[in-house]
C-alpha cells in the first residue's frame, strides 16, 4: 500500500529514465484505479491480501496498526472476519486515507496522515502490526529504527505481519539502491524527503532489519514469487 506500493515497470533490472516523484504525492495521483491496478497487475494479490489478513489476531475488538494503510485492501479482507477490529492508520496520502475512510465508514478507523518514521507509535498499544506492499523503497538503515519503534508499541505476544515483495539477489538490491541515488543526483534531489522508487531488500536482510530491531523470531510465513509474507515476533 502507500508510503510504497510496487511499481510493475521497475520489476526488470534495466536503467530506467523516471522521474522521481514525492511518495503521497505519487500516489494521489494515481488514485483513481490504485485498487484496480494492485490486484490485477501485481501477481497473486488476490491470494497474498487475504492471506495477509487471515494471519491478523482474529478476536473481536483487536488492535492493528496498518503501516502505509492505502485504500485497506487487506483491511476489506480482514473486517470481513473481525468487524470490530479498531485500526490505526498511517499514510503519507491524503487521498488514499479520504478513500479508506469512505470505504468502511463504520468501522474503528484511526486514520494519521504522515510518514511512519516520524509518526509516534507509542508503547504496548497494538495486538499486531501490519504492512502490505509498503516498505520496499527503504534502505536497512532506514527500517531498523521504525522496527524499533513496531517492536515497542506491540503488546507482550504482539507480532508484525509484513507483506511486500523483495529482490531476488544481494546484486539486484545492490542494483536498485545505486539507481535511486543515480536518479535523485542527475534530478538534483538534495532533501531528504520520500520519494517514489523500488528499493526492495532480500528476505535475508529484511530478517536481519527485524531481528536487529529486537524483534525475537521471524518466520516466513508464505511466498508468491518475490511476494512474501513474513512474520515478525515481538
Amino acid at each position: 500500500m502507500t508510503q510504497g506500493g510496487r511499481d510493475m515497470a521497475e520489476e526488470s533490472l534495466e536503467r530506467p529514465s523516471k522521474k522521481l516523484e514525492e511518495m503521497g504525492a505519487f500516489f494521489d495521483a494515481r488514485l483513481q484505479g490504485y485498487e484496480d491496478h494492485q490486484l490485477t497487475s501485481i501477481a497473486s494479490a488476490r491470494e497474498f491480501y487475504p492471506f495477509t489478513a487471515a494471519c491478523l489476531p482474529q478476536t473481536a475488538g483487536a488492535k492493528i496498526l496498518d503501516l502505509g494503510c492505502g485504500t485497506g485492501l487487506e483491511l476489506g479482507y480482514y473486517f470481513e472476519t473481525v468487524p470490530m477490529a479498531k485500526v490505526t492508520g498511517i499514510d503519507l496520502a491524503p487521498g488514499m486515507l479520504d478513500a479508506l475512510r469512505r470505504k468502511f465508514p463504520d468501522k474503528a478507523l484511526t486514520l494519521v496522515q504522515g510518514s511512519y518514521f516520524d509518526v509516534p507509535l507509542g508503547e504496548g498499544a497494538f495486538d499486531a502490526a501490519v504492512s502490505v506492499e509498503s516498505l520496499h523503497h527503504f534502505t536497512m538503515e532506514e527500517k531498523v529504527p521504525l522496527y524499533e519503534k513496531v517492536r515497542q508499541a506491540l503488546k507482550p505476544g504482539g507480532y508484525f505481519i509484513l507483506t511486500d515483495y523483495f529482490a531476488a539477489s544481494d546484486e539486484e538490491e545492490r542494483f536498485r539502491c545505486a539507481e535511486y541515488l543515480r536518479l535523485k543526483q542527475e534530478q538534483s534531489i538534495r532533501d531528504e524527503g520520500l520519494y517514489h522508487y523500488d528499493t526492495p531488500l532480500t528476505v535475508q536482510h529484511e530478517t536481519e532489519a527485524l531481528l536487529s530491531a529486537g524483534f525475537s523470531s521471524v518466520q516466513i510465513l508464505n511466498n508468491w514469487g518475490p511476494t512474501h509474507t513474513l512474520k515478525a515476533q515481538r
